[in-house]
């Protein structure tokens, strides 16, 4: 029997398929199957202090605690920037010409969690999660560069076009399809020096590239630049912003609701009895006064 139903090439198509729907479907579960599974998976990419390569970060506490609170087995799974999204969704993206998923590929977490910026262009994949950080893009630069920081004007508009104009002072470094993109910016096709970054898949490598020489600037996000300028001290100075404040979250699969709301509540939860602002203290203690809008009202207990 089992001879005569791999000898029908229609029935190994059906065979084919049924094992395709397992390998992309199986794993990609939602609150309930999580439980019964018993592990959460973070997949998440060494970044910043979200993630700092050692086993802990702010986002590795975080999604820890999560997984404790469902009951469940914390599991991380380490990723790369450009596989992120596809290793939750089981969706190979492709951005060009147009954003659009592509061949099926095997699902291998159930959250992400590594300092992930809420992006349009990324929701028609994921859904996000409440706010879990901010954010902005500012411009880095080496201190032999001739570019000097901005003289803030109080209007955020105006000091997004000062500095832009000082990228015309030297060549920068940029990113595709994270929020280093300079389409984000409207900085393409503006006469300026666009580098885009080749040297490794991982965005922390970018500052050790500027501070070698490799570029003169460089934009990044401000969380970044926290952990930057306190490692390479008198190394690095900060030019301006080249965006509006943004936001960072957790993102889940469009089929997991029941897991986004649990999270959203245990993060509410933890921003109400102390726990998240310990954890911005340990692994971000001057966010606060960077970016003092967003931590408003979040109660500090120690």
């Amino acid at each position: 029997m089992s001879e005569s139903f791999c000898s029908s090439p229609g029935r190994r198509r059906t065979l084919a398929l049924t094992l395709l729907f397992f390998m992309h479907g199986a794993f990609a579960d939602d609150l309930k199957e999580i439980r019964e599974r018993g592990v959460l998976r973070h997949l998440g990419v060494p970044y910043a202090n979200f993630i700092t390569g050692s086993g802990d970060g702010l986002d590795v506490e975080i999604v820890q605690k999560f997984a404790h609170h469902l009951g469940v087995r914390y599991e991380y799974v380490p990723s790369t920037w450009p596989n992120l999204i596809s290793d939750l969704t089981g969706k190979h993206i492709e951005y060009t010409p147009v954003p659009r998923e592509t061949a099926n590929r095997p699902v291998r977490g159930d959250i992400i969690a590594s300092g992930l910026t809420v992006l349009p262009i990324r929701k028609k994949f994921i859904d996000y999660s409440d706010p879990t950080f901010p954010s902005a893009v500012w411009l880095l630069a080496r201190p032999q560069s001739s570019a000097q920081p901005i003289k803030p004007t109080g209007k955020r508009d105006l000091d997004i076009k000062a500095t832009k104009a000082m990228m015309k002072r030297g060549a920068t470094f940029v990113m595709d399809n994270v929020c280093l993109d300079p389409k984000l910016y409207d900085l393409e096709g503006k006469g300026l020096q666009l580098k885009r970054f080749t040297g490794s898949l991982n965005v922390n490598d970018i500052v050790p590239a500027v501070v070698k020489g490799e570029a003169d600037m460089t934009l990044l996000d401000v969380p970044d630049i926290m952990i930057a300028i306190e490692k390479w001290p008198g190394q690095l100075k900060v030019i301006g912003p080249i965006s509006d404040e943004q936001r960072m979250a957790a993102a889940f699969r469009k089929s997991s609701p029941e897991l986004r709301e649990a999270f959203n509540r245990f993060l509410a939860g933890i921003k109400e009895d102390g726990t998240y602002m310990r954890l911005v203290k340990k692994y971000f203690r001057v966010a606060p006064r960077y970016m003092p809008g967003f931590f408003e009202g979040i109660p500090i207990k120690d």
